[in-house]
């Protein structure tokens, strides 16, 4: 089983990652303000990931979704990553940059698996 791993940033927010029972990084939150704010997103990731659709920006003349998305794209280092946009169109969370596409939904699938169910685990600084 996963886990929500949350703490502080070194500029005084908070963030967190999710990590597969393996212990890798399977997605990473953007930075809040405060900790009821980062649960808050943990909260939105549970609640999204596994209604939300899969936009491929990597295919041509591909299909604009409604969020919640998946959106699954390119980085000017020719690497997939995805990010996860809630309904209202903030992203909540992003992966990491993987070198085949499979590698990159995979991670998408995870976080769908592990998201409803995992703890949080709060790091102190």
């Amino acid at each position: 089983m996963g886990k929500f791993v949350l703490g502080p940033t070194k500029n005084g927010g908070f963030r967190f990652n999710l990590k597969a029972g393996n212990g890798e990084i399977i997605a990473t939150s953007e930075t809040y303000t405060t900790e009821s704010a980062c649960r808050n997103g943990i909260e939105s990731i549970r609640k999204n990931a596994v209604e939300a659709k899969l936009e491929d920006q990597t295919v041509e003349n591909f299909e604009k979704l409604t969020n919640p998305k998946f959106e699954v794209y390119k980085d000017k280092a020719g690497e997939f990553r995805f990010r996860l946009k809630a309904r209202n169109g903030e992203i909540i969370c992003h992966g990491e940059g993987y070198k085949a596409k499979a590698s990159c939904l995979n991670g998408i699938d995870s976080i769908r698996r592990n998201a409803p169910e995992s703890p949080i685990i709060v790091e102190e600084e």
